[in-house]
């Protein structure tokens, strides 16, 4: 180290823990959109990757703490109510087939961790709890899936970074390989191998 470079300063632990609070907020963000950001901002903010994926892990469980009581009343008022044991059935229908490529509602834990990789947590729980699983098992079969997306698009945001050199950008470019790159996958496969 030069005489005439200061060392940088290490995070005071008021901002660290406000900063960490960004990222989660940045995390919390439905549909995967929040972490190229969250990402990048850990990333400035000097957070270490591990502690930045375990803010993502706690964004997850933050999630299931919030969801299942949802997904448990709807249970319960889909069963007792005929006009939303229909609406049931038919998002029970668009679920089946939205799953069917992962192995459908009767999913093994190896499905379910894909269902919610592929889709998102909420659809690999609620893909969980119609297979049977409960709360405990269908939220871990459903994080493990999302730390497994979260890890590709973590890593891709991080590596494009460095050679975009502009967070913006690489979000933007991020955020459209998100949605275009499924789509395209979905186009190829029906088109070629249908």
């Amino acid at each position: 180290m030069s005489v005439f470079t200061m060392p940088e300063p290490a995070l005071l632990p008021s901002h660290a823990a406000s900063s960490m609070l960004a990222v989660v907020k940045l995390f919390l963000i439905p549909v995967g959109g929040g972490i190229p950001a969250g990402v990048l901002l850990a990333q400035t903010q000097r957070i270490p990757w591990p502690i930045t994926a375990t803010l993502y892990l706690l964004s997850d469980l933050l999630l299931a703490c919030a969801f299942e009581p949802v997904l448990r009343g709807i249970t319960r008022l889909c069963t007792g109510i005929p006009f939303l044991a229909r609406l049931g059935a038919a998002l029970e229908k668009a679920s089946s087939r939205t799953v069917a490529p992962f192995g459908g509602v009767g999913a093994g834990p190896v499905a379910l961790v894909m269902i919610a990789f592929g889709v998102d947590p909420m659809t690999g729980r609620a893909s969980a709890h119609a297979a049977g699983y409960g709360f405990v098992a269908g939220w871990t079969f459903a994080i493990a899936g999302d730390m497994l997306y979260y890890a590709v698009i973590a890593l891709s945001t991080l590596r494009l970074n460095r050679y975009i050199k502009d967070p913006d950008i690489t979000m933007l470019i991020v955020l459209v390989a998100m949605f275009a790159v499924p789509f395209l996958v979905r186009r190829v496969r029906s088109t070629f191998f249908a």
